[in-house]
């Protein structure tokens, strides 16, 4: 607890004194007495001055000097105290305030000084003495009875909390945060007559107030009146019947006692209400979700669905649970559109924003509107290595790789080795986006790297594979890698392309024949890189018409190599 306290200056204490305008001058004493009210004067006002500007050690020495000339002054004693309050030395401040508070007892802030050091000292009842004579004392001091009232039901003390409430009370009339703390204490005093009295009182007091009404309730429903907790709602519903807060509590209220029809008509009631707040229906809605599906529960959820969708179509969290049932039903598409519509309004939802990237990795991803989603995952959650790594895997896949480079290794440092399995296609990623950008050497260590974590990582040794047969270094290397997945993967027709290449790059041209065949019969629209690789090894098998017939099927291809037109037109190949 923090007791409030405010700040003043005192001093005007020491700057009261005038010169006399006497012809006749001071005598030695009255010299003398001046001199020390000027002192202390001086530095109680530099030590203030250092106070505001939050100079604790400052202000400590300056107040210390202006004690040493009037040591009993109560202002000096309660600021040398503030100070050591502010410094974490609650301890050491404790005699100080004493002496201010036993040196002026009529001023509260002083005695409030008192009290917070004993709570800071895990001392409550001796500063619950302070606050209890301050509220006993003066009406202008009731505003610190919550405090009392917290200090002595933390402690324990619950006949004299209740004293000082009632004591509050009596004074500021009913009021929501007096009742709710006597209701606490009645309930841990098992006196549940009280605590509902209490409840009753409140109800009466602020008619209308639905709120009240649900404290009662949920007060009457955990201690097993459910029947009195349903006579309460239906009756404040006769009163009001358009609060849509008390007919989600009769549909909870009446659920639980099976009344399943009656229930179904207040939920319906609650839900055709726009006062009812958007959350409380995705909650009850997403509540269903979870139970056995029926007819009757879905027509139910139907209902329901069109209802939020005319009157909470803006909430965040009623998009998020439409969209949860249509993929719980097998519409992911559908489902897809509810959650996007969901992020577009609430981006802060990281599950959500997670799920909605890795299901957008699918056949013909656009993975411009995916990057959409990245961007939002980063911009959002920037500690978050994963949507570092989704944004750099889409950069990469736009062909943006020196942006991919950036969010990849952004992604390895916040990740810190915490994911091992991020870590290592991440490395795998890195590596792809830094050959792309003739970074060659850089691309071969994150490689290894990603190797190193898992060796076994197929498109990390089939593209490493191929980048080295590519630069014709390490190709002993190179098949090993591209033979492990091959072998593993004897129908890929890309794995196989990579191995026939590798084997073209040794100078094993029918091997490599062999290979390039496989591939083209395992892929039903080969690519312009295959058709020319399968071109370039029939030419060294010194099958030139052959070879020449499978350039030209892969004129016209963009990922065809810069040379293949120079070979077409020579009819020879070049590197």
């Amino acid at each position: 607890m923090r007791i409030s306290r405010f700040f003043f200056l005192f001093s005007i204490l020491f700057l009261g004194w005038s010169p006399s305008f006497s012809q006749q001058a001071p005598s030695k004493k009255e010299a003398k007495v001046q001199d020390k009210r000027t002192k202390t004067s001086r530095y109680f006002i530099e030590g203030e001055k250092a106070l505001v500007l939050g100079d604790l050690e400052k202000a400590y020495f300056y107040f210390q000097r202006s004690l040493e000339f009037s040591p009993k002054e109560p202002a000096i004693n309660y600021k040398i105290a503030e100070v050591l309050v502010r410094s974490n030395q609650a301890e050491k401040g404790l005699p100080y305030a004493e002496k201010a508070a036993l040196t002026d007892p009529n001023n509260k802030y002083y005695a409030l000084m008192v009290a917070e050091i004993y709570t800071n000292l895990k001392q409550p009842l001796k500063a619950a003495e302070i606050l209890d004579r301050l509220t006993a004392d003066g009406e202008e001091n009731q505003q610190y009875n919550l405090d009392l009232a917290s200090i002595y039901l933390n402690a324990g003390e619950f006949d004299k909390a209740l004293v000082v409430l009632d004591r509050a009370e009596a004074y500021f009339g009913v009021r929501e945060p007096f009742t709710t703390q006597k209701q606490r204490i009645y309930l841990r005093k098992n006196d549940l007559r009280s605590a509902i009295r209490e409840g009753e009182v409140l109800i009466e007091s602020f008619p209308g107030n639905p709120n009240f009404v649900l404290n009662l309730v949920e007060i009457l429903y955990n201690n097993a009146r459910l029947d009195e907790a349903l006579d309460l709602v239906l009756e404040e519903i006769q009163k009001y019947p358009n609060q849509p807060e008390l007919h989600m509590a009769a549909y909870t209220l009446l659920k639980e006692k099976s009344e399943i029809v009656r229930a179904n008509d207040f939920l319906m009631l609650a839900f055709k209400s726009s006062d009812l707040d958007g959350e409380i229906k995705a909650k009850t809605y997403k509540s269903m979700l979870s139970e056995m599906k029926t007819s009757n529960r879905d027509s139910l959820l139907d209902q329901m669905e069109e209802l939020m969708l005319a009157l909470n179509s803006k909430d965040a969290m009623v998009l998020e649970v439409i969209g949860e049932r249509k993929k719980m039903n097998g519409e992911m598409d559908t489902a897809m559109d509810f959650y996007k519509k969901s992020l577009q309004i609430q981006p802060k939802n990281a599950p959500l924003l997670e799920q909605v990237i890795l299901n957008s990795f699918g056949d013909n991803p656009d993975f411009v509107e995916v990057e959409t989603f990245t961007i939002m995952g980063v911009d959002e959650f920037p500690a978050a290595p994963e949507f570092w790594f989704y944004d750099g895997v889409v950069k990469s896949a736009r062909k943006k790789d020196s942006v991919a480079v950036v969010s990849l290794q952004r992604a390895i440092a916040l990740n810190a080795g915490k994911n091992p399995q991020l870590d290592q296609v991440a490395f795998g990623s890195v590596a792809n986006s830094l050959y792309n950008l003739g970074e060659k050497d850089s691309a071969f260590v994150f490689f290894d790297k990603a190797l190193k974590l898992n060796p076994g990582d197929e498109q990390v040794l089939n593209n490493y594979a191929y980048f080295l047969s590519l630069e014709k270094r390490d190709l002993e290397k190179a098949r090993v890698m591209s033979e492990k997945v091959v072998k593993k993967h004897p129908k890929n027709a890309t794995y196989l392309d990579t191995y026939a290449w590798v084997l073209f790059q040794m100078g094993s041209y029918e091997e490599a024949a062999q290979y390039m065949e496989k591939a083209l019969a395992n892929e039903t629209k080969p690519s312009g890189v295959m058709l020319e690789h399968y071109g370039d090894i029939l030419y060294h098998l010194g099958k030139v018409s052959e070879a020449m017939t499978w350039w030209k099927k892969a004129e016209g291809s963009s990922e065809a190599s810069d040379k293949l037109a120079q070979k077409i037109k020579e009819g020879k190949y070049h590197e």
